[in-house]
């Protein structure tokens, strides 16, 4: 896993003091993602493996969760989702962190694991898998 995680500790504790912009790009779209929250958890795992063939999991994972409000995501999230699908794609998620003084774009590689909708927005709960500075 290429998730560097002094950076992923500086981008949690940013989110955390002062929320950040996050924004989702799919399909040459954009979509607003609010209510950030990126934790480092255990997963159900008793060691590192390739779940389903598809993916790794190592016994700890940076989960992010988020909402984006504009429903016309959902057709587009089909491919996307882990589990039953045999096609699906990583997320690529952009925001800004402060690094020393200086803004650090960075780029989000995530895998979604699960989607709970409402009648006014989307919850998307993902696990972290690259994350890259531009």
């Amino acid at each position: 896993m290429s998730v560097d995680a002094d950076l992923l500790e500086t981008l949690m504790s940013q989110n955390e003091n002062h929320p950040l912009n996050f924004t989702l790009k799919l399909n040459d779209l954009s979509f607003q993602i609010i209510s950030v929250s990126i934790t480092n958890s255990p997963i159900p795992v008793n060691e590192p493996t390739t779940r389903g063939g598809v993916y790794f999991s190592d016994t700890f994972a940076y989960k992010m969760k988020g909402v984006v409000e504009d429903l016309s995501i959902v057709p587009l999230l089909t491919k996307k989702m882990l589990g039953p699908n045999t096609e699906f794609g990583e997320l690529i998620i952009t925001t800004q962190i402060d690094d020393k003084g200086k803004p650090v774009t960075l780029e989000i590689f995530t895998n979604l694991t699960n989607s709970v909708q409402t009648p006014n927005s989307i919850e998307l709960s993902m696990i972290i898998v690259k994350l890259n500075s531009v």
